[in-house]
């Protein structure tokens, strides 16, 4: 299953919320585990991204990405993509 979900990442001026579309695997009813992460804002994961093209936005969206693999999401604060 496809969803779209809020997280935030670490740019050098703080914390930034990001719009991540994944796919899931649901645990129970209300939960699911994420298997792999297609898009941030948008775009397809690389090492160098940002939100707004400025360097004081910029964070490694590879990393972003490998670490929400594997993190349980309430179903309830997802929305179908």
């Amino acid at each position: 299953m496809l969803v779209k979900y809020r997280a935030s990442v670490l740019t050098p001026a703080g914390w930034r919320p990001v719009k991540v579309t994944a796919s899931v695997c649901p645990v129970t009813e209300k939960t699911a585990e994420v298997l792999e992460v297609f898009a941030i804002d948008g775009e397809r994961p690389a090492k160098w991204m940002t939100r707004t093209g400025a360097k004081r936005q910029a964070f490694d969206g590879l990393f972003f990405a490998s670490r929400e693999v594997g993190k349980r999401k309430r179903l309830s604060s997802c929305e179908p993509a």
